[in-house]
């Protein structure tokens, strides 16, 4: 039996296009299969409509790229700078962190892509806001932001991808089997080459950082 075509006013209007629901529409497939999948086509498909029409709204692919970054940003917290400004900047770069870890290609785009949006921007201010809490000068603090994100996106490349616990396995057997005699400072960490695991390397560095920020702030 054949079925009744539905008349256009029968239908659900469509959501008006706006730059919002582009963003929203690639957030919902980077969650789903990865950045490579979110091109304007599929995109548009979600929205239906063409894909000449989004440009309306993203000027390109690297716009898009910052405004899906700046979308996973509005997750993260931003405490008020007070007396706990140390466990709250660690909190704040483990959240990002955190992002970029389930998203790796975001994490690499980072590296090249200057990404200054609301959510970005609030990031800035905080990271800014605790260091200068903590006793961080004018140029400590806005030099250290770099640092402190530098240092998070960093270690989000860094893990993106890799099988930690069998690249550490290998690592463990290298360093037993340095020869002292042509490698004698390897040889004489030894197993502190690969020691604590991640986390807690990734909070060790992060408080040299701030350490040393705030050492350089002091004459």
């Amino acid at each position: 039996m054949q079925r009744k075509p539905i008349s256009r006013r029968e239908r659900p209007a469509k959501s008006p296009l706006s730059r919002e629901a582009v963003v929203k529409a690639a957030l919902t497939l980077l969650k789903e299969d990865g950045l490579q999948k979110v091109t304007m086509r599929r995109i548009a498909e979600a929205l239906e409509t063409g894909p000449a029409s989004l440009y309306v709204y993203v000027r390109d692919t690297q716009d898009l790229h910052a405004q899906l970054l700046d979308a996973l940003l509005a997750e993260l917290p931003a405490p008020k700078p007070g007396p706990n400004w140390r466990a709250d900047l660690t909190h704040v770069a483990e959240a990002f962190l955190g992002v970029l870890m389930r998203y790796p290609e975001i994490a690499r785009m980072t590296m090249t892509n200057l990404v200054m949006e609301p959510n970005s921007i609030r990031l800035l201010d905080t990271l800014a806001g605790l260091l200068l809490e903590g006793g961080a000068d004018a140029r400590a603090a806005a030099w250290g932001v770099d640092i402190v994100l530098a240092y998070v996106v960093a270690t989000a490349v860094e893990h993106a991808g890799r099988n930690d616990d069998a690249d550490l396995d290998s690592l463990r057997r290298m360093v037993a089997t340095l020869d002292a005699s042509v490698h004698p400072h390897l040889a004489r960490l030894g197993a502190e080459l690969v020691s604590g695991e991640g986390l807690q390397r990734f909070r060790w560095g992060l408080d040299v950082l701030v350490n040393g920020l705030l050492h350089g702030a002091r004459p």
